[in-house]
């Protein structure tokens, strides 16, 4: 299975910045390496302009970072799966640490995105991962295992490597410019690979799990060659098509 670099652009770029990126980020990847693919999760104002950017390149793609689980109706300010693939969609993300924390959303409800956006065919990452406070307390294996079980509980025992991704992002390492070790990602993405076997016995080892927190081009290198290691999930670092090139080609 191919390293996925998935680039989370939040709440950033207009219509206009975010087709420039795309376009300049292909201009600097001429030739993408075999094993990678690129998934770039823009806001939502600027999802046609991001896939008009990659212009149908092979191994680029544009994600949602976010959906409802419902085709349509009085849901305001939400987004169905449906409206994604109409802006060329193919990925979208659930549960980031950020919408589990201001927005308040359980991890069952995570779970209902999750199974929603399988079911309509777009491809899932799901976001875990714990604060520092929880880490410190020794909770980590507990956190991990509650968004995990209630994220997946649903989630159909077929479902494929190329369908369904892990991101594991420690709350604390998030745009903090702090980045958790080695030992701690082995430690958290070895929990994380025992969890997905036990959920998925058949093709539980083989689902990515990427890791995200403060990724950079001096550091993606060396979290790629982990244990337990098949992408990154990249924030602040991005946003700016030459830094995310670096980090493509690491």
């Amino acid at each position: 299975m191919k390293k996925l670099i998935a680039a989370n652009w939040k709440m950033h770029k207009t219509q206009a910045e975010a087709q420039a990126t795309a376009a300049d980020l292909i201009t600097r990847v001429p030739n993408l390496p075999d094993d990678r693919e690129v998934a770039i999760f823009a806001p939502y104002t600027a999802l046609a302009a991001c896939v008009a950017g990659l212009g149908g390149r092979e191994g680029f793609a544009t994600g949602g970072q976010n959906l409802y689980p419902a085709e349509q109706g009085a849901f305001t300010g939400e987004i169905s799966a449906a409206m994604l693939k109409d802006c060329g969609c193919s990925h979208v993300l659930v549960g980031h640490s950020e919408r589990r924390a201001l927005l308040r959303e359980s991890s069952a409800f995570v779970g209902e995105k999750a199974v929603f956006a399988l079911k309509n065919g777009l491809k899932v990452v799901l976001c875990v991962g714990e604060t520092l406070e929880e880490r410190e307390n020794g909770k980590l294996e507990a956190v991990l295992r509650e968004q995990l079980e209630k994220g997946l509980q649903d989630v159909p025992n077929n479902v494929t490597a190329d369908e369904l991704g892990i991101a594991y992002e420690p709350v604390w390492a998030i745009g903090t410019g702090k980045v958790a070790g080695p030992a701690e990602i082995l430690e958290a993405h070895a929990l994380i690979r025992k969890l997905l076997a036990l959920r998925f016995p058949i093709q539980g080892n083989a689902l990515r799990i990427l890791y995200g927190g403060s990724v950079k081009p001096e550091n993606t290198k060396q979290i790629l060659a982990l244990d337990n290691v098949d992408g990154v999930l990249v924030g602040g670092a991005s946003l700016d098509a030459e830094m995310l090139s670096k980090i493509v080609l690491s």
